[in-house]
């Protein structure tokens, strides 16, 4: 809706603007174009003045020819007929002597969004990628990109694409960068810019000449080419060793993700990396942006799943600062849980300590969690800092120790005798639905160690009426059963009113199916209940494995500088992962097809890279297990790959157990997902592993033995993605001598 009076002032300016004394006047001039772009920026419509604003574009002064094409811009869609004029004039600016005029003409052309645009600015295009100005070149090198925006459907111009190519060699650093955004725009469908190795050489050398920005997108390009040896690797990684130390966060964190993805046969180089990187990491961790720090906590908690003694010295850097958001002390905590030693542990518990106390609820129960976890290994320190929190009597933080308390008496079974005592101290009960959980299945498991946990009970029985969560009721079910075990008398009279209220009149099923479970249950015995109930007792001597084992650094290396770590789930390292392994081979398939459209200098450098990769994948491929695969994803892609091999493996199953089969492939790489029973017929079992980037699938199957083409011996069926045949010939050999050493040892017992 125009503004009030908009139609008076439009018609101001054009008598203004076609007032030759104004025209005249170029300061006057250009206030009245500078007035009509605030018009146009505050909603109202002065598509009227096309042609006035057109005329005004005939000047030699850059700032008002920049305002008039922000107008034509602006207004072209609305005014096609008019907008030829427009082009004609800016056609016209693209042969101007001054270098400034032609690239602003150019890059406002192509900003163009009509019909049948592509036919006016592809010569202007062309003719800018010749310019002997590079920011001229700049500009027609972007402009190819959005030329091809325009028209996604049409055929690539493969002069335009060998012309981009050749500009990789520009000497302006900018027009280079360009280039390979460019390149990888248009060739998206093939799958984006190829790099080989005399582009990936170049580029290497170029690296010192560009910007921050310009650096952290190439060594992103960089991440697809291989080199195709250790002499290679080595001069590659030497070039890129300066860049681990740089003061810009991209740049650092891209550098390390191609380290670590080159140097991937190499361990111990990967880990002098991590070690390079950890103070540029630990500056990133500090920065004064909030979402930079934020990023940079997440990618430590990446590298500490490899190497959790790296930052160990460094745990005071992840204390929480009092004016810090909510998100990045949640981060820091979890940090600080994994950088806990024999040293830091009382320093780290002191300042956790701090934390419980918080204003904030969460981050005092955050706090409160990150203790339990710390003690899963410093039990007794920990259990004096949660009984002490207990006497504070504030609701959030009871609900959280009791709740801390009952995970850790499940990892901890030694620690049971000092929860009891601190839950039986405890005068304040939680009050919200998870407290009473743990409360109620800590007095059902240990209700014998705890005198009142009859008369607490109780009070959860006599305020039945009133809970409205049918999970806590489960619960008090739960625990009232198991402590009537153990103390019946005290208890008998309380189970009876519970099971009555709960088959009679509670309105919630599932409450009523529990009670009727529990009822039917006790009327079979109670030594049946007791069986089916509290089961055996844990050793208390014996504790829960609670260390994580340390993960090779390829397992997540691909997901490093992506949202991966920023959203703390696997899925989308194993996602990224899988997704460069595609890159890889669409790049090597599109090695042909490529040939056609590089310059002839760059086709021959193309046609030894070929060779050369092709006597790298002629080599033995190793078998890995890889990113794990789930049950859902190895079905769909089972029942969408076709089979690529069928064999006889002339061995026959092996008599062990299933389990030791299981373990004997894992040994040698090999991930099985699934066996029938041993006695089924046929017997089946499916497995995958990788080999050279590719993912293999296998159902191993065994018919009866009375079948004259089985004759009991193991016939294995591979489905792979992509195709390497190689690499099923790899997988088929270490599969055959898994099971013949199985076979063997049978046989000597």
């Amino acid at each position: 809706m125009p503004y009030f009076g908009s139609e008076e002032t439009v018609k101001d300016l054009k008598r203004a603007l076609s007032n030759p004394n104004v025209q005249a006047d170029r300061l006057r001039y250009r206030n009245y174009i500078t007035r009509v772009i605030r018009s146009m920026t505050q909603g109202l419509d002065v598509s009227s003045l096309f042609m006035d604003m057109v005329k005004a574009s005939a000047t030699v002064d850059i700032v008002q020819k920049k305002l008039v094409y922000l107008y034509m811009v602006t207004y072209a869609s609305r005014k096609p007929d008019l907008a030829l004029l427009a082009i004609n004039t800016l056609r016209k600016d693209c042969a101007d002597p001054n270098p400034m005029v032609r690239g602003l003409a150019l890059r406002n052309m192509c900003n163009f969004r009509m019909p049948g645009i592509t036919e006016y600015i592809q010569q202007p295009i062309l003719s800018g990628l010749r310019d002997k100005a590079s920011y001229v070149r700049r500009v027609a090198v972007l402009g190819c990109a959005k030329m091809h925006s325009l028209q996604p459907n049409t055929e690539i111009d493969p002069s335009v694409v060998n012309e981009l190519y050749a500009l990789l060699r520009d000497p302006d650093p900018v027009v280079m960068v360009n280039c390979l955004r460019a390149l990888e725009e248009i060739l998206r469908d093939e799958g984006g810019v190829v790099i080989n190795k005399p582009i990936a050489h170049h580029l290497l050398n170029r690296l010192k000449d560009l910007d921050s920005w310009a650096q952290s997108e190439v060594l992103t390009f960089l991440f697809r080419y291989r080199p195709r040896s250790d002499d290679e690797l080595f001069d590659i990684l030497s070039l890129l060793d300066d860049f681990l130390h740089s003061a810009h966060a991209p740049v650092m964190a891209a550098t390390l993700r191609l380290f670590l993805h080159l140097a991937a046969a190499h361990p111990a180089v990967q880990a002098d990396a991590l070690l390079r990187a950890r103070g540029p990491l630990l500056a990133t961790c500090g920065s004064a942006s909030r979402e930079l720090r934020f990023a940079g906590l997440c990618h430590v908690q990446q590298v500490l799943r490899s190497q959790p003694a790296l930052y160990g010295n460094h745990y005071k850097r992840f204390f929480c600062g009092y004016s810090e958001p909510g998100y990045i002390k949640f981060r820091k905590m979890e940090i600080l849980v994994e950088l806990v030693n024999d040293e830091n542990v009382a320093l780290v518990l002191e300042e956790l300590k701090s934390y419980c106390t918080d204003v904030s609820t969460e981050l005092a129960q955050a706090a409160i969690a990150a203790i339990g976890r710390i003690g899963r290994t410093y039990t007794e320190k920990c259990l004096d800092i949660l009984t002490g929190l207990l006497a504070l009597k504030q609701e959030h933080i009871t609900s959280a120790v009791i709740q801390t308390f009952r995970d850790l008496v499940w990892f901890c079974p030694h620690s049971s005798a000092a929860v009891c005592k601190a839950v039986e101290g405890c005068d304040e009960s939680p009050q919200d639905d998870e407290g009473k959980q743990a409360l109620l299945w800590l007095l059902g498991e240990y209700g014998e160690q705890i005198s009142g946990a009859p008369y607490v009970l109780e009070g959860f029985i006599d305020s039945l009426k009133v809970e409205l969560c049918s999970v806590v009721k489960m619960e008090l079910l739960t625990a009232v059963v198991k402590l009537f075990l153990c103390r019946p008398a005290e208890m008998q009279d309380m189970l009876g009113r519970l099971l009555h209220y709960c088959i009679e009149e509670e309105g919630d099923m599932c409450v009523r199916d529990r009670a009727l479970l529990y009822y039917r249950l006790l009327q079979s015995g109670v030594e049946e209940t007791r069986k089916v109930l509290l089961g055996p007792k844990s050793d208390l001597s014996m504790t829960v494995l609670t260390g994580r084992p340390e993960e090779p650094v390829n397992l997540w290396a691909s997901g490093f500088n992506t949202l991966g770590p920023l959203c703390g789930t696997a899925c989308l390292e194993n996602a990224s992962s899988e997704n460069s392994v595609q890159q890889l081979h669409n790049a090597e398939e599109e090695e042909g097809a490529e040939e056609l459209k590089l310059s002839p200098p760059e086709q021959t450098l193309r046609t030894e890279a070929v060779k050369e990769e092709s006597s790298c994948t002629a080599e033995e491929l190793n078998m890995t297990a890889g990113p794990p695969l789930s049950h859902e994803a190895f079905e769909r892609l089972w029942l969408e790959l076709q089979v690529a091999h069928q064999q006889a493996l002339g061995v026959p199953r092996p008599a062990d157990p299933l389990e030791t089969l299981q373990a004997a492939f894992q040994l040698v790489k090999i991930q099985t997902l699934a066996f029938t029973r041993a006695d089924a017929v046929p017997w089946k079992a499916y497995m995958y592993s990788r080999a050279g980037g590719t993912l293999i699938l296998a159902e191993l199957l065994q018919g009866a033995p009375e079948e004259p083409e089985s004759e009991g011996n193991l016939l294995v069926s591979v489905k792979q993605q992509p195709e390497n045949q190689q690499a099923i010939r790899s997988f088929i050999s270490v599969l055959r001598s898994a099971l013949q050493t199985l076979s063997s040892h049978a046989s000597q017992h």
